[in-house]
């Protein structure tokens, strides 16, 4: 397939040879490093690649001490929330890691009507979302091809539930040519996400078998047409197991920086998605290069150092211990009380993975992982002002590379946890959620934002919503 668009240039022999070059580094350039980073500046290749080659205990602690430092600096102790849509389970691709890839016999397809998109979307509307992601396979109903997706997305935006609805969607779908991208941003969206996968060459190719997501060129494409075609935030990520870790966190790094020399605008978000059983995939139960739980915390950390600036997304694949672990790394959005089947919301009292593209490690519903954060002491925030504020692409990334978007995060975060305790929390998460909120707003620095964010919360028990800065 001819792209006509080039995406970034991944020299898998300049990578591999940065991770020799600085193989066993000392404590000192280690903690030198480290330093730097938190001056919220990001880090060069040979930078992330110490960190990556570092194996002392000790420096690992530190690293992580310095994440949480950035991660606190650039956006507080709030942690987004969002749940994933799945419209369809069919798809023309062969990824050996995936449940929905084309021949896999094992699991019954389904295309989700206009109505299903409906339910679903009210369901998750009921529980107390207000952000959606969603996902389709590579493969829509006969005579409608994309206006499938389209229409799917109108439909989300539709519903009105008893408790609101969702403020604003976010999309997975695979890589377009730039007509189909300037009609996916016509449509109001948010980010649009999309995974590389694999980095690694040789590897993509022995992982992708058939279908259009097998032209390795055609996909590592996608986000320079996606921005050329006007969606100024975008989301990258890779299926961490397929390949060496550290060559894939440097691979990103040049992804993302490719994306910012080029549009003046790296990536809102980063996805860290490590591979999870699939059914009808020996891939998925046996990863060619799997992470072990410590590497993979080690890893979000170095990510958070590296891009200070982007989002962290970790997902439902993961345990609810691990994600615990993860909070304070870097991690500043989570999906909970996941489904990854189409119809998965409605039917999960009948079969919870029936159609589903992976296996779920965290299966609490979202009011257990609202008090779970508050708990821990974060914030959590269905906060999507910064959407419909117009901070987005170059506009986000000037607040945010400063650690100044935390005076939007923080306020916001509030506003919108006071609203889920009012509508929809158990009375157990209400109690430790308004004395979360009384500590998180005694802390807000400046006085008159302070006393405006009071009255804000006096005006939400009084019934009005979607009040945001």
């Amino acid at each position: 397939m001819s792209t006509g668009w080039k995406g970034p240039r991944i020299d898998a022999g300049q990578i591999h040879a940065a991770l020799d070059r600085h193989a066993d580094p000392t404590p000192a350039a280690v903690r030198e490093i480290l330093a730097r980073a938190r001056e919220l500046k990001g880090l060069d290749d040979a930078d992330v690649a110490v960190l990556l080659s570092c194996e002392d205990p000790d420096l690992d602690r530190e690293i992580f001490a310095a994440a949480s430092a950035v991660k606190t600096a650039i956006y507080g102790n709030r942690l987004v929330l969002f749940a994933p849509l799945y419209i369809t389970n069919k798809c023309r691709n062969e990824c050996r890691y995936c449940a929905f890839r084309a021949s896999n016999k094992a699991i019954a397809r389904r295309d989700l009507t206009r109505e299903e998109i409906a339910r679903e979307t009210e369901i998750i509307i009921d529980e107390g979302h207000k952000r959606i992601l969603l996902v389709a396979g590579e493969s829509y109903p006969s005579g409608q091809g994309l206006d499938y997706v389209y229409e799917a997305i109108e439909t989300i935006y539709g519903v009105k539930s008893r408790n609101g609805e969702i403020r604003r969607l976010n999309v997975n779908v695979a890589a377009l040519d730039v007509e189909h991208y300037r009609r996916l941003k016509a449509c109001d969206i948010g980010t649009y996400q999309l995974f590389q996968e694999t980095y690694h060459r040789p590897t993509y190719e022995q992982m992708h078998l058939a279908g259009p997501k097998s032209d390795y060129d055609w996909h590592i494409g996608a986000m320079d047409r996606a921005m050329t075609a006007g969606i100024d935030d975008v989301g990258i990520g890779v299926l961490f197991g397929l390949y060496d870790y550290r060559f894939e966190v440097l691979a990103m790094m040049h992804h993302a920086r490719h994306l910012e020399e080029r549009f003046g605008c790296g990536p809102h978000t980063i996805s860290v998605p490590r591979i999870e059983p699939a059914e009808g995939s020996a891939v998925a139960l046996h990863p060619p290069a799997p992470v072990r739980d410590h590497d993979f915390l080690r890893l979000i950390a170095i990510l958070r150092l590296a891009v200070p600036y982007t989002g962290i997304i970790l997902s439902t694949r993961e345990n609810a211990n691990i994600r615990r672990q993860c909070y304070d790394l870097g991690i500043s959005q989570i999906s909970a009380s996941s489904r990854t089947n189409p119809g998965g919301y409605a039917d999960s009292q009948t079969d919870l993975h029936a159609g589903s593209q992976f296996s779920l490690g965290d299966h609490r519903s979202l009011d257990e992982v609202v008090a779970d954060c508050l708990e821990m002491g974060f914030i959590p925030s269905f906060c999507t002002a910064c959407y419909r504020r117009g901070r987005t692409g170059r506009d986000f990334m000037d607040l945010a590379k400063p650690g100044l978007i935390k005076e939007y995060c923080q306020p916001n975060a509030i506003l919108t946890v006071k609203e889920y305790l009012e509508d929809y929390a158990s009375p157990e998460t209400r109690e430790v959620g308004e004395q979360a909120i009384e500590d998180t707003v005694q802390k807000i620095e400046r006085i008159g934002l302070r006393c405006d964010v009071c009255d804000r919360l006096v005006k939400i028990e009084d019934g009005e919503r979607d009040l945001h800065y």
